[in-house]
């Protein structure tokens, strides 16, 4: 696929970015070089190719799944105006 004048100024005009006339035949080299290189990786053969997460071989880390509270609700409400059993007290805004 190559790309033309117009197709440089409509992806400009979508990025919102001023590109000059001189400038786009400089731009339309470069997004082609771009193209070339990617279309170049489909010819690589990832047969049984694990995906992976990095370069470097480990393992995700992982914590249990648990809902706490924080175990810090009073540290948290202390500097409230007010507060009710652990909770915020606010005026009311729904009549």
């Amino acid at each position: 696929m190559a790309v033309d004048a117009e197709t440089v100024r409509r992806i400009a005009h979508l990025a919102r970015i001023a590109v000059a006339d001189d400038e786009v035949e400089h731009l339309g080299g470069e997004l082609n070089a771009m193209l070339a290189f990617v279309e170049q990786l489909s010819e690589v053969n990832v047969e049984g190719v694990e995906p992976m997460t990095s370069v470097t071989p480990m393992t995700m880390k992982k914590r249990a799944d648990a809902v706490t509270d924080g175990g810090i609700a009073e540290d948290i409400v202390r500097n409230a105006p007010l507060s009710e059993d652990n909770y915020f007290v606010v005026p009311k805004v729904v009549e």
